[in-house]
């Protein structure tokens, strides 16, 4: 599920840099936890689907160390050779970690089909079973916070990261299910099934996590319904009229707009500078962070379209 923040509740971008950077490092913390743990449990079980589950958990680590870069670069402001910023940057971080999960999966069903083809049992279930308990109500934990920074930011990077630690649930549950299956049951084949399963689900994972990044290095418009408030806040600002030409964008956690605004023919430049910011002031009381770009044209020009290319015309 892919959370968009309400236009009314998103914070600065220093203060969403602030909250994507504490997400990233908690979410390395709970990786490095969990490593230590199905290790043992890797080793105690010789279960294939721990086995996912541990090689899934030291990706999970590489993945989050790489977020963790990632929303830092992206929280610093813009300087001479990045103007707009370094948001980008989420997105970039967002696309390894797909290609990390994509690995993941891969080699995780791999094992399983070796699994298959030659056979083996688990041992020391309930300690496997254990294991995998806490990791789900740790994972639990972290992806509660994460909503919430989601929410808050809209940050592509958490937000693949917020769905590989889904991922984590359902393969934790899985694990769970394959040792009993597989050990008091009886069903042999159950812990390798599972395991081609869960490949499967974090392929899936992979593919729905790139989506966001890559509307982002793309520049794609803004979600429908974010667009549609922002085009009725601008209509209540009473120095604005006749919008068009809007276009939107996003990058990291900060927003752009740009729009062209009919002014009369006879305002002086002093007159259309003071109309304009106080329309800015108005829209950022309802869109706080977001930088806004107006291009002003006087009344009577008409715009047409030659070759693609906008040329202007009395």
């Amino acid at each position: 599920m892919i959370f968009h923040p309400p236009h009314d509740d998103r914070p600065p971008p220093a203060r969403a840099g602030v909250l994507t950077q504490r997400a990233a490092l908690i979410s390395v913390g709970v990786a490095l936890f969990l490593l230590l743990l199905k290790t043992g449990a890797a080793v105690a079980t010789g279960s294939v689907s721990m086995l996912g589950s541990l090689a899934d958990t030291a990706l999970d680590v590489v993945a989050s160390l790489v977020t963790l870069y990632g929303v830092r670069v992206a929280a610093q402001p813009a300087d001479l050779d990045h103007r707009f910023g370094h948001g980008k940057a989420e997105a970039l971080a967002a696309l390894f970690q797909v290609g990390l999960i994509s690995v993941s999966a891969v080699a995780i069903g791999w094992r399983a089909v070796e699994r298959l083809l030659e056979g083996g049992e688990t041992r020391d279930l309930e300690y496997g079973v254990g294991v995998s308990l806490f990791a789900m109500a740790t994972t639990l934990a972290l992806l509660a916070y994460q909503r919430r920074v989601i929410r808050r930011t809209g940050s592509v990077a958490i937000q693949a990261d917020h769905v590989h630690y889904q991922s984590d649930l359902l393969l934790n549950g899985s694990v769970i299910a394959a040792l009993l299956l597989d050990g008091y049951a009886g069903l042999s084949g159950a812990d390798a099934l599972l395991g081609l399963a869960i490949a499967a689900w974090l392929l899936w994972g992979a593919v729905r996590a790139s989506g966001r990044a890559v509307d982002q290095l793309m520049d794609r418009e803004w979600p429908e319904e974010r667009r549609r408030a922002f085009l009725l806040a601008a209509a209540r600002q009473p120095t604005l009229r006749g919008i068009h030409d809007v276009r939107t964008r996003s990058s990291g956690t900060q927003d752009f707009v740009q729009f062209h605004v009919w002014v009369p023919a006879d305002w002086t430049v002093a007159q259309a500078h003071r109309a304009m910011d106080e329309a800015e002031a108005g829209l950022a009381a309802e869109f706080p962070g977001v930088e806004i770009l107006v291009h002003l044209d006087p009344e009577g020009r008409i715009d047409t379209e030659v070759g693609g290319l906008r040329e202007r015309q009395d």
